[in-house]
């Protein structure tokens, strides 16, 4: 399919870009290509990432698979997030975007309308079964498309203060109803005292727990795009932890302050609902916490499920603008599936690798040193990881997690009506897809 009809089709109908796992999608077609042959010369590749340590990792690479076959990766540090992308999307307007670039899974839709990424389901599709299922789709557009490599991950678990659950006689809550009868107890023993907070600075952590309750924020219907952000999931999220807000059964303060800090390190707030790679905020934020915390699946919104959100998570993809994708796309994959490049990863990056069988070996045979004390540590979040629920993003997350913080802030900081925010987040969100172009479902 001609790059003109690929374009038409993402960024007009946008009937190819839900990252919906188990939706509809159309296939979408791959781009004219340019590639050079891996192996067949010297390639040289620059790749953009904010991951710390990187150049380390592609160092490994350059010196072993890399200079057999010819192709050297430069790396490129950049900042993450939106700037990221913005910065790729105005490089590919310029048509310089980079060969490879770190993308974080919500951003790909956007990215792919925008005929940023190339599908390289050609020479990727080996390493498929080296993830879960719902890990390798978050990368898929379509039925054949895959347009990355998943890098790392953030299943989602809940943490708490175990010295402080034993001192209190709390027991670790299974069902988010548990939850608030803990958060409830904990205030009748200790008023000084919270469970945690609802902190609205964090888009991200509303995703993942509204994700774990059934939510799919987008999806597409024929050729339009159908925006559920206030749908009975979310908004039963919302209204749960609005109502604990409201209450003063938990805290209402952002998290990552200092003040935040001090909560966690003076056990003012003894629990986290966070992900897997909490260790590593606690290391810093509650430095005089060591070995005292323990980590457990997170609650259930019945007894009977066993599932759990995201939260965080990147990706390894190849720009339309590469004109050496297979080599890129080879680089990608060894990247990601490599056991010396993911224990190089783990201990330079500091990332939870999305391949499975890395998730148990190398750096991730002993708990981290924060957790010392829960031998079982990985092992156990190996197994919540397998239990991601699946996601759906839009070309226009940026849009809604603004509108998260603004709205949700507000209703936080003033404890009111949570569904009042999430209808505001959801009538931005569906107003920017129209102002862009999109078709949108009622």
């Amino acid at each position: 399919m001609p790059n003109t009809t690929r374009r038409r089709l993402l960024r007009g109908a946008a009937t190819a870009v839900a990252l919906t796992l188990g939706g509809t999608a159309l296939a979408a077609c791959g781009a004219d290509e340019t590639d050079g042959e891996a192996g067949s010369g010297p390639v040289s590749l620059t790749y953009w990432t904010w991951a710390p340590g990187m150049d380390k990792v592609v160092d490994l690479w350059n010196k072993g698979p890399g200079k057999k076959d010819r192709i050297t990766v430069t790396v490129k540090k950049q900042a993450s997030g939106d700037t990221l992308v913005t910065k790729i999307l105005t490089a590919h307007k310029a048509g310089k975007a980079p060969d490879l670039v770190q993308a974080e899974y919500q951003a790909l839709p956007t990215l792919v309308s925008n005929d940023a990424l190339a599908d390289i389901s050609g020479e990727v599709g080996g390493v498929k079964d080296k993830f879960a299922e719902g890990v390798w789709q978050q990368t898929t557009l379509g039925t054949d498309a895959v347009y990355a490599v998943p890098q790392d991950i953030g299943p989602m678990m809940f943490y708490y203060r175990e010295d402080l659950f034993a001192q209190y006689g709390l027991k670790v809550p299974t069902t988010w109803e548990q939850f608030a009868e803990t958060a409830r107890a904990l205030k009748k023993k200790a008023p000084d005292k919270d469970l945690t907070t609802f902190s609205a600075n964090d888009s991200g952590l509303f995703a993942g727990l509204a994700q774990q309750a059934g939510a799919k924020w987008w999806t597409t219907r024929g050729e339009q795009w159908k925006v559920g952000i206030d749908d009975p999931a979310t908004r039963k999220v919302a209204e749960f932890w609005g109502g604990l807000v409201e209450e003063g059964a938990i805290d209402n303060q952002p998290m990552y302050t200092p003040a935040w800090n001090k909560a966690l390190n003076t056990g003012k707030q003894i629990a986290w609902v966070s992900a897997v790679w909490a260790p590593g905020t606690l290391t810093t934020a509650a430095p005089d916490t060591k070995g005292k915390w323990a980590m457990a699946p997170l609650p259930q919104w019945s007894a009977d499920e066993n599932v759990t959100g995201s939260w965080g998570g990147s990706s390894t993809a190849v720009t339309t603008d590469s004109e050496h994708r297979e080599a890129a796309a080879k680089f990608a994959a060894w990247l990601n599936t490599d056991g010396e490049a993911l224990n190089a990863l783990a201990k330079e990056s500091g990332i939870y690798p999305a391949s499975t069988a890395a998730q148990l070996s190398g750096a991730f045979t002993k708990s981290p040193e924060f957790f010392a004390n829960q031998a079982d540590f990985y092992t156990k979040a190996a197994e919540i990881a397998q239990t991601t629920a699946p996601s759906a993003w839009g070309p226009n997350v940026n849009v809604a997690y603004t509108a998260f913080k603004d709205a949700f802030g507000a209703a936080a900081k003033d404890r009111s009506d949570f569904t009042a925010a999430l209808d505001r987040m959801q009538e931005a969100t569906v107003a920017d897809l129209k102002k862009q172009g999109f078709e949108v479902s009622e």
